[in-house]
């Protein structure tokens, strides 16, 4: 498929109503022709209908049926069979990206006309056409790195498949040419007289005669490789017998000759003389070389809805349907490709995200010395909602009137710009694409607001500088409470030395002192003041 961006992916006219993108000079019903019926008279009917006479709980006329009886000769309606359930996902993750080529045509549309178009709406025009987008498949692992859902590409036609045997069987059946030829040579046909044969009702495949040696092979052969998942007996039971003549015909000269397979694309020549042998033979030459596994590929957007596997045929239709109903994974991917490319992103009413040349910038004419004609056009747009570039330019810098034609002369070219309307141009252009002025995708002016001054922060209050926890005193028994021995101490450990007693001073300790009581006299005794007695 071509990569060049399409023709008419015009954001301009996309944009536009539906009655407006069509040419008015196209008649849409110019080759509609309509069926010539005759005229209905009013007074063909023969009377009118007579009001309908149903009533609850009461037959209805002619219908000659008690209430609640059922209905003769016809099965009751059956029951609502159980929805058969869906299977379920593939453990792979499925991506849909923009095309390349189209968002670089996109992103010089906008550059070029300054216009501000809604990021979400573009997703949906990208998703509307295959040629517009494209199918990122990439393989989920668990824990231990293994893939939970294998990935498998076959090389020679750029087709993806969830196992190697659904690619061979692909080559097999629409590359079978490419890899082997199939020479057929007379042979003796199958002797005996055959006025039947059997042949498969759901395939079509005429399998012989059921008294012929090979009838019981071709049988079993075909429910394996076609109606594996069918039970044998039911495929058995469609299987037909066939008495035409040209049917008999058609197998006995099938069996007529005999057909071998020369194989291509082998640095040896080689024939093969059965089916069995080709698949063997393309297993072990071809298939490592042409279906690979990978991780992740990248499909066009036709190309992965034509996918030959069911189940990601299945999975592509899915994931375009989820992001029809709301295109987050383009838009964010149509977002970073367009900021690539040096585009700039604001939201409407903090809602809608546009994608445009540049930012909305306030403008202040007090502050900021600008020309008289930008003025002008800023002032007009504030004074004018809904703007529109025609009208600001029929009132700022209006056309001459045209000179009347004269008689029989062809009409006039459209008149050329004005110096004043090229002025007025030139200073719209500087507006929008800095951010003063926004021109959106219906063709809207309006300029960017000025932005709400911001509420101060409030100021935390200081936290109190807390002092440092004073050290816990240490135990009682810690080796710091334990004072230093004495400088004239023994070590310990060391024998105790006795001094002699001549030697050692004489230490007296005194006598210990009685609490004085008072004891009474004798009488005829005075007592001593120095002793007490």
């Amino acid at each position: 498929m071509s990569t060049a961006p399409e023709p008419d992916f015009d954001l301009e006219k996309l944009f536009l109503p539906a009655w407006a993108q069509d040419s008015s000079q196209v008649n849409r019903y110019a080759d509609f022709k309509g069926e010539d019926r005759p005229a209905r008279a009013f007074d063909d009917r023969k009377g009118r209908r007579p009001p309908r006479r149903d009533q609850p709980g009461r037959p209805r006329a002619g219908s000659g049926r008690p209430p609640g009886a059922e209905r003769k000769g016809r099965p009751p309606q059956a029951r609502e069979q159980p929805k058969a359930e869906p299977p379920p996902p593939l453990q792979l993750t499925i991506s849909l990206l923009p095309d390349e080529s189209g968002v670089v045509s996109l992103a010089r549309q906008i550059r070029m006309t300054g216009r501000a178009y809604p990021l979400f709406e573009i997703a949906q025009l990208i998703l509307s056409k295959p040629e517009r987008h494209q199918f990122r498949f990439s393989v989920r692992k668990n824990a231990e790195g293994q893939p939970l859902q294998p990935l498998y590409l076959c090389a020679l036609d750029d087709t993806l498949w969830l196992s190697a045997e659904e690619a061979e069987q692909h080559l097999l059946s629409r590359h079978f040419e490419t890899f082997y030829q199939a020479e057929r040579t007379p042979t003796e046909p199958p002797r005996g007289t055959y006025t039947f044969v059997a042949q498969c009702g759901l395939s079509g495949k005429i399998l012989g005669p059921p008294n012929y040696h090979d009838y019981q092979v071709q049988l079993r052969k075909l429910h394996a490789e076609r109606f594996a998942r069918m039970p044998f007996e039911a495929f058995k039971a469609r299987v037909k017998i066939v008495k035409d003549e040209a049917v008999v015909k058609k197998w006995i000269d099938d069996h007529s000759f005999k057909t071998e397979y020369n194989c291509l694309n082998v640095p040896e020549p080689r024939k093969l003389a059965s089916m069995d042998e080709v698949t063997r033979h393309f297993r072990e030459v071809h298939l490592p070389n042409i279906v690979k596994p990978v991780e992740s590929h990248t499909l066009k957007g036709a190309a992965a809805r034509a996918a030959r596997c069911p189940a990601l045929q299945r999975a592509v239709r899915m994931a375009w349907e989820d992001q029809r109903r709301f295109p987050l994974q383009v838009a964010t991917a149509l977002s970073q490709q367009f900021a690539g490319h040096g585009l700039q992103f604001f939201k409407v009413n903090h809602t809608v995200t546009h994608v445009s040349v540049a930012r909305p910038r306030y403008l202040d004419l007090d502050a900021t010395p600008v020309s008289e004609g930008v003025k002008r056009i800023v002032q007009f747009i504030n004074a004018q909602p809904k703007c529109t570039r025609r009208k600001l330019t029929d009132v700022l810098a209006p056309s001459p009137p045209p000179a009347p034609p004269a008689e029989g002369a062809p009409a006039a070219p459209p008149a050329e710009a004005t110096p004043e309307q090229t002025a007025l141009a030139g200073d719209l252009h500087w507006l929008i694409h800095e951010g003063h002025v926004i021109e959106f995708a219906n063709g809207t002016l309006e300029t960017a607001k000025k932005p709400l001054p911001r509420p101060p922060k409030p100021e935390k209050p200081a936290e109190p500088v807390l002092a440092p926890p004073s050290p816990a005193p240490p135990p009682a028994d810690s080796p710091e409470n334990v004072p230093p021995p004495a400088a004239d101490s023994p070590p310990p450990g060391a024998p105790d030395v006795v001094a002699p007693l001549a030697e050692s001073p004489e230490i007296v300790a005194p006598p210990p002192v009685e609490p004085a009581t008072e004891t009474p006299a004798e009488p005829g005794v005075a007592a001593s003041p120095e002793t007490g007695v």
